[in-house]
Parts: structure tokens; sequence; C-alpha cells
């Protein structure tokens, strides 16, 4: 267990320690739900808004306009090369509100756990969002447990809400792509959802696949700083760059073309998505953005992605298009074209 967390300090009249793993009355708001809050989540998140322990957190925001995103974690497994879903959690969340231009502030976390969960891996799991929250500079205000029985919650589900502020003069929408914008990403696609993959296939590399899982925060305001012109954000997590770039494209109803050669895939992750027969444009990545900018800022975007420690495979992969509007269209290696369409369902499921 995370040195930060001590069962052996807990003393309340029924001790947490005593309970190896989640009871349903964990949830039922009683004591056992007052000693989980007291003794593991409150000492991990404690914050001035949170320690209150109102209904709601009282917050003070900075005058101007506010980003609010919302998501739900159900990874398998819960802990993977790079990361867990407590960490997944947190930096998606930050990510969402980001990709409006945002600076996160808050948060709220809600947790509905099976029945039988272990307390230990319940404890590395909160070690690891409040160790991702201090990174990314957010508080945790508020949130909720509810425990479910056993066999009817698969360990762990994770609910977050993100409250971010946006500077003055950003104004950054999909419906913002031009034709003549370059395409940008920020790094190697495939990363997160091949990590996942391998640790349920059981796939073994020279080299361990591990999750790109990552807050964005920082690149985004520093890419900001250096491309004022950049007209879309979008972190491409389910449905990975197709999807994302489908999405722009029919918003902006412009078309959008990528070039093969450019696009930077990690040979491991190439190797394991032929293995199981995927595609890296459609494999969801957790710590990568794609940014749209005026063409004449596209190489300043480019340095900045770059001198970032999250950006150093950033690349310029294409370009927006007045041709074919709400499409997707690869120029492949030998010179073919092909259209990239969205997915019908889910190539990956419970990968975030």
């Amino acid at each position: 267990m995370s040195a930060s967390i001590d069962t052996n300090s807990w003393s309340c009249p029924l001790p947490l320690k005593d309970y190896p793993a989640i009871v349903l009355g964990h949830g039922g708001g009683g004591q056992l739900t007052a000693e989980l809050v007291e003794h593991l989540f409150k000492p991990a998140f404690s914050n001035p808004a949170l320690d209150r322990m109102s209904d709601s957190a009282v917050l003070t925001l900075p005058a101007g306009r506010i980003a609010y995103s919302t998501d739900s974690f159900v990874v398998r497994p819960l802990f993977f090369p790079g990361g867990s879903i407590g960490g997944l959690a947190v930096n998606g969340t930050v990510n969402d509100v980001a990709m409006s231009g945002a600076t996160p502030l808050f948060m709220s976390a809600g947790f509905i756990i099976e029945e039988g969960f272990p307390m230990e891996s319940l404890a590395r799991i909160i070690d690891d969002m409040a160790a991702a929250a201090r990174a990314a500079g957010v508080s945790i205000v508020t949130g909720d447990t509810k425990v479910v029985e056993r066999g009817k919650g698969d360990g762990l589900y994770i609910n977050t809400s993100g409250v971010g502020i946006i500077p003055d003069g950003v104004a950054i929408a999909p419906q913002q792509a031009r034709p003549g914008d370059v395409v940008l990403l920020s790094g190697t696609l495939g990363d997160h959802g091949m990590a996942i993959m391998s640790v349920r296939e059981g796939l073994q590399f020279e080299t361990t696949i591990v999750s790109d899982c990552a807050a964005l925060h920082t690149m985004v305001r520093d890419l900001l700083a250096a491309a004022p012109g950049v007209h879309v954000l979008r972190d491409p997590t389910r449905g990975g760059l197709s999807s994302a770039l489908n999405e722009i494209a029919a918003e902006a109803r412009v078309g959008i073309v990528v070039h093969e050669e450019r696009i930077p895939v990690r040979p491991q992750v190439r190797s394991a998505c032929e293995l199981l027969g995927l595609d890296p444009y459609f494999v969801a990545n957790e710590g990568k953005l794609i940014a749209i900018v005026e063409r004449s800022q596209g190489e300043a975007a480019l340095a900045a992605m770059r001198a970032n420690p999250l950006g150093a495979h950033a690349a310029i992969i294409g370009e927006v298009t007045d041709a074919h509007p709400g499409m997707l269209v690869e120029r492949t290696a030998i010179g073919a074209s092909r259209v990239i369409t969205m997915q019908i369902g889910e190539q990956l499921p419970r990968i975030c």
C-alpha cells in the first residue's frame, strides 16, 4: 500500500483496517462510509473546499468563461503499464477541459465500488488520483461513493467532472477548422490502447508498451502562446485519430487530408495492432492531442509541442481542404488515396 495512506493510524470505533475488502456498508451512508471518507478519500484529496465536508463545494472562480466536462472511466484492467484507472480519471478530465483552451482548476470524483473490492487496491488508485491531481494543479473538491453487490460492478468505476477557466480571446471549437489550416498530432498513436490490450491478451514484446496517460494542459498553454491561430484542439481518446478527425470534418463541413508517412506510430504498437488485426488510427490515446492551426503558424505550433516533454514526436500530419467536405482522406506512402471512415462500434471496449 502507498506510504501516504497508513492503515496503522486508523483508530475509529470500527476501524477501517479491520475491513481488507469493501463491504456494502461502505456505501450505506453510515459509520463505515464516514470512515472510508475520513481515512482514505479526505487525506488523499485534502484542500480547503473539500475539507468543509459539505454536500457541495463552494468555489471562487476567476472572472471569465468556464469550460465544464464530465466523463466516466470503466477501463479493464484497473492497473496497466504506465498507470491505473485513478490517474486516467484525473488526466482524462483535465485534458477534456484543456481542449477548450481552458486552465483546469477543479474536479469532482464519484466512485462506484463492487462489494469485495480489495481495500489496498482502492488505496493505490486513490493515491494515483491524488498524485495526478497534484501534478496537474487541480483540486478534487467534491465526490460521492456508492457500493454495489458482488458481481454487479466489475471492481470499480469512476465518474468525474472538471471545471476550468478559458482565457479571454481564446475561441476553440471543431467548427473553427478552415481550409488551408494544418493538422498537427502531438505524438505517437495507439500507446494507451495497445498497453491495455497487451495486458489483456498477454502479448510480449522486446519492450513493454506503456500507456501515454498524461495531462496535456501545459502543452495547450504553451501552444496557445506560440500560435494564437489555433482553431481546434481534440484529444483522440475512444475511436482514436480517425473518429476525432471525422467528427471535426463533419462539424466544420470541411475535408481533412492526412499523410501516412508523417503519422508517428511506435514499432511495437504497430506490431501489436497487426497481431490483433487492429488499425492504429482507431486506437485510443490518453496523452496526445490534435491541433488544427492557421498554416502560417504551423511551424511555431510544432516547435511549441516539441518543446514539451510530452511532444517529442509531434508532427504536422495533414491539412484542411475545401474538397470532399465531411470526409477524412489519407494519402498513402505509395501515392494512393483512401477514405477513412468512423468505426461503427468500438474496436477496443473498456479502454478508458
